[in-house]
């Protein structure tokens, strides 16, 4: 709709890096894969630029992918990308939460925006009132840009941590929000404790909830709520790594119980 295809590719890539990141493992290559009705090279050419700008930023090889032509698959205009992404890390190293224990903090990671999950409603409550190009205030730039910000990679951000070794646990906020995701990673005796008000949330969202008169629990349920990817870590070392990532100006949004 905006007529924008390099910035998807990045989020794909940063996705599969964050979700690798989650047991501590790092990035070493990628393989794309892109699928079309009819094959356009401009915009094929823009979404591989994002591709390979985010591989470059995450140090990881774009080694190979496949480019499929499917008419009877595809409308006019779409297609459909997909990555696969291998990384490595020490056994030894591997972050899988069985460590924690109640009384653990969480602590957030800021997002960009919506990453990768929750489009389906939030095209159903906004784009059937406004045009992308609708300029918001409150958002600083057009609903279009607002809906495209990069899925960031916390790579960069998470790796110095991992190797104090205090990371017990690192849950990437995609489908299923706050709670679906990080509940995953805790010990089958322990449950979360989240304070919805510990931080603001992105205007975006803010947006989304007036707009389409969305429950906060569809809401948590839906989207990141601009908490991207959680630490738990014990209370002795939350100071610590506050102060390792303080330029992401870290959050703590709750505790294990």
């Amino acid at each position: 709709m905006t007529g924008t295809h390099n910035t998807v590719g990045q989020c794909l890539v940063n996705h599969c890096v964050n979700d690798i990141l989650s047991c501590g493992a790092k990035p070493l290559f990628f393989l794309d894969y892109f699928a079309t009705g009819k094959l356009e090279p401009t915009v094929a050419e823009q979404v591989i630029s994002g591709f390979v700008k985010a591989c470059r930023e995450n140090g990881c090889a774009l080694i190979g992918g496949e480019t499929a032509e499917m008419p009877s698959m595809y409308q006019p205009g779409e297609y459909d990308v997909s990555g696969t992404i291998i990384g490595v890390v020490e056994k030894s190293k591997i972050v899988n939460g069985k460590n924690i224990i109640p009384g653990d903090v969480l602590i957030g990671l800021p997002s960009t925006g919506l990453h990768t999950n929750g489009y389906s409603l939030a095209r159903a409550v906004l784009l059937e009132k406004y045009p992308v190009t609708q300029y918001f205030d409150e958002l600083g730039c057009t609903l279009g840009e607002a809906l495209l910000k990069v899925h960031r990679s916390y790579l960069h951000v998470v790796t110095p941590l991992l190797d104090t070794g205090l990371i017990k646990g690192i849950s990437h906020i995609t489908g299923g929000g706050i709670i679906g995701n990080t509940k995953r990673i805790l010990p089958e005796v322990t449950s979360l404790d989240i304070d919805w008000n510990s931080y603001e949330q992105l205007p975006i969202f803010k947006l989304i909830q007036k707009e389409g008169n969305i429950s906060d629990d569809e809401m948590r349920h839906a989207f990141n709520l601009g908490i991207g990817m959680i630490l738990v870590v014990s209370p002795n070392n939350v100071d610590k790594i506050l102060s390792l990532c303080a330029n992401e100006k870290p959050i703590v949004i709750g505790r294990v119980k």
